[in-house]
This record gives structure tokens, sequence and C-alpha cells, in this order.
């Protein structure tokens, strides 16, 4: 039989075919940045991490004797592993614990520290730490990438600017029309407008509510069937902002998450349908919530002192020693580090404040006991409140008073109230398996070992071994 020679480019058009012949006949290939085997083909599952901000544990573990129906979280619970409680970082809130949580390090090293950067002359305009260029350690989303995997994220905090294949970012500013015009700046381009043309408008402008997690499952389930990631973030928040409202353990905290339980279940049902049947699913939180209605205003108390200044119209005009609020802590910093007298005014002061059970003070750390905190870092003085108790950012005023009540966190990490959550499901994962109390350090390892990629600046260990 003569063979009919062959040139270099039919060659080449021949392998092509065939590498697609083959791609079809499995789960398809990517050729957006060069071809890459399918999750499925490489014997992986998607890996779908959601996080419900202010999600206590004992809602779910307890969901009986409350009364409150969460049969998606509940069978977590049953085929999967689970944690008793979270140990949270210093600050417990928003953006400094989302960092951890996708990163495995503690605040001073990640570089997260507050949700909002330390500003007193408010020069930043309400600016949070929006952007993922602050961040110092390698974080979920750039390992999986190193690893070819495909990333997504929506809305998830600290993310403007992550090294995300397709993100949805999280960052507000007008609170107007223009936030939606910032939001599709600055996600992946093109990415919002071509899901809003299946899904209708992005819930931006700081839309925090029940209906904007609703929108955001749209999404989250749109970008599973759309774009197939092998790893995803997502971020419900409406429950951290009933609590703040209402307080824990309130018939409207109960209708909120057995309503978030529900698109808990269409998620985890969307990766599975991208993992033949096969999807990792672990749900996160980032603290709990105390009741409070006590407020101590420290930066008033450093105003009587005389170490901070303000002008006619009740601004900032100088400072000396100034408190750094979280709610349930703060950090009080030093502007010269040399000035030992204004130090020594603060630690007098706050030993006062402190001796006056009334004003709630739990706790006044310095030196090796602040660092060991891993968070606020350059404070010269770590303040934590007792449950019940918040601090104030009042400059002027009663320097403890009543606040309006409400769910508060911030408070430092050890009192159960502020656990956060940990539960996850899938291959890999034991069943039914108890893992205790954790450090939130532990959360990052643990699913990157699940995704098969490494994490090496984490602090934390890997939950599930293999």
């Amino acid at each position: 039989m003569k063979i009919r020679s062959i040139n270099r480019t039919n060659l080449m058009k021949i392998v092509f075919s065939l590498i697609v012949l083959a791609g079809i006949g499995a789960t398809g290939a990517d050729f957006g940045n060069g071809w890459r085997l399918r999750a499925q083909e490489r014997g992986k599952v998607p890996v779908v991490m959601i996080s419900i901000d202010g999600l206590k544990p004992d809602y779910v573990l307890e969901a009986g004797r409350l009364g409150w129906k969460l049969p998606n979280l509940t069978a977590m619970v049953k085929e999967g592993a689970f944690a008793e409680g979270v140990i949270g970082v210093t600050p417990t809130v928003t953006y400094p614990s989302h960092t951890t949580l996708i990163t495995g390090a503690a605040p001073a090293r990640h570089g997260i520290v507050a949700n909002t950067p330390f500003d007193p002359f408010g020069k930043n305009l309400g600016g949070w730490y929006w952007y993922a260029e602050d961040i110092r350690v390698k974080t979920l989303w750039q390992s999986a990438n190193e690893a070819g995997l495909v990333t997504a994220s929506i809305d998830w905090p600290v993310s403007v600017g992550a090294d995300v294949r397709y993100n949805i970012v999280q960052f507000w500013r007008a609170r107007t029309e223009d936030d939606f015009k910032l939001n599709r700046a600055l996600s992946t381009k093109g990415l919002v407008a071509e899901a809003e043309r299946d899904c209708g408008p992005f819930p931006t402008a700081y839309q925090f509510d029940l209906e904007g997690d609703i929108k955001r499952a749209k999404f989250l389930v749109w970008m599973l069937e759309k774009k197939r990631p092998d790893f995803m973030t997502g971020y419900f928040s409406s429950l951290d902002e009933d609590q703040h409202h209402t307080g824990p353990y309130t018939p409207e905290t109960r209708v909120t998450l057995e309503r978030i339980d529900g698109l808990i279940g269409e998620v985890h049902r969307a990766a599975l349908s991208l993992g033949g049947g096969r999807a990792v699913l672990g749900i996160v939180s980032d603290h709990g919530h105390i009741l409070s209605d006590n407020e101590l205003h420290l930066n008033a108390a450093l105003r009587e002192a005389g170490l901070l200044e303000i002008d006619e119209q009740g601004k900032m005009k100088s400072w000396r020693a100034m408190a750094w609020s979280s709610s349930g802590s703060a950090a009080v910093l030093i502007k010269d580090a040399g000035d030992r007298e204004a130090a020594g005014k603060v630690r007098e002061l706050l030993a006062k404040l402190h001796g006056d059970s009334s004003n709630g003070i739990e706790r006044v750390v310095e030196g090796e006991d602040a660092r060991a905190l891993a968070g606020f870092p350059g404070a010269a003085f770590i303040v934590g409140m007792r449950p019940g108790y918040r601090v104030g950012g009042a400059l002027t005023g009663a320097v403890f008073r009543k606040g309006r009540p409400g769910g508060t966190h911030g408070y430092l990490p050890g009192d159960r109230g502020m656990d956060a959550s940990f539960f996850i499901t899938g291959p890999g994962v034991p069943t039914g398996k108890n893992l205790g109390r954790i450090d939130m350090r532990d959360i990052a390892p643990t699913v990157a070992a699940l995704m098969g990629v490494e994490l090496p600046q984490a602090e934390g260990r890997n939950l599930i071994k293999k």
C-alpha cells in the first residue's frame, strides 16, 4: 500500500483534531490559554468554598434543639466532617478572617489586619481593605492556578485584583448606579455583563441583604454551569447583617439562615452536576455574634487625656495616641514610637478604665503579649472587651454610654460566642467526623490538600489526612 507524504502543517492539523476528539469524548478541554484536562479527567472533582458571614456553629449543630430547618447544612454534618467551633483571628471581623480562610495565615502575616485601614484624618473616605495586592502570602486561588486548575470567585472579601481567572469582585464606593459600573470595571473583563444577561443585575452597591444573597446564588450556579471552575469561592452576607440589626438567635436570623440553607442546596447541586455526581463543598464563616448595647468610646477618653485634638467641626486635628476600633476590641497606636510620655499616659488611662468593671474591658495587653495575638501589628496596646460591651468610635461626648442593641463581633478570639464554622463534604472527606474545636488557619491547608495543591506559607495544618 502506497502511503501519501504528509507535510508538517497537515500533521499538526491531524494531531490537533485527535486532541479535540479526545476532549469531546471525555468532559472537554479548555484552549483559552493552551489546552488542559478537566478536573474529572485528572481524577479530581470541583471544590467549592462558600462563606456564610456570621454563621455560628451551633446554628447548625443544634438546629434540632433550636427548631431551625436547615436540611442542607445539617446533612453536611452527617455526610462529611465538621468543627465544633473555629477559633478566629485578631480581630474577629470579616476582612482579616476571610483572608485567613483563603491563605491559612494570621493577619499579622497576611497583611489584612482590619476591615478598614487605620485612617485618623479620614483621607481614605471610608475605604476598606478591598485590594488583593495587600495580601502578602500565597492564596488558595494562586496555588490552584499554578496547578493548572480553573479558579472562580464571586463577591469574596479582599478580591479586587486577585489572581482569579473568573472573578466578580467585592467592592463598593459610590453606593449608587455607578457601583454597577465599578463592579464591571474591576471584575474579569466582560464577565459581569455576560453573567447578567442570564442572571439579571449583580447585587452591588452594598446590597448585603437576603435579596442580594438570592442573586449571588444565581451567579454562583451560573459560574459552575458556564465556566466550569475547579475551585470556586463565594460569599453570602445577609445573616451577618440581620444579626447586627436584631442580634443572634432571633426569628429574623432563623428565617434568613433557613433561606440561605436552600441557596446552599442549589449551589451544591450545580457543583455535583459539574463533577458528574462528585464535588467537595466547604461551608465556612468568619466569626460568631454576641449581643451588645454598651459602648466604651476610647478616643473620647484619649481626647480628655490630651492625647488627641479635634477642630471646631469636631474632626481630627492632631493625635499622639489613637484607638483603632474593631467593635469588640481595639488597638491603641502611638504616633511616635519613641513617645514614652504618651505611652505612659495611655497605659495609666487604660489601667484606670480597666479597673472600673462598668466600662466592660476584659483585658489590656501590650508588648510580647500583644504580638502573640498575631493581629493589629504596630499596636502599642490591644484592648479586649467583655461580652455585651463594644468599642465606639466617637471623639467627643461621654466615654461610656448605651448604644443600640445588636449583634457584635470583633472580640479577641477565645470566647465561644465568637467561634466561626467549618463544614465540609465530598470525596476524600470522612463521614461524620468531628474535628473538634479548630484554628481558623487550619481550613485553607485542608482545602488545599483536597485539591492536591501546595500552600507553603500556611500556618495551619491539614485536618483531613489521607
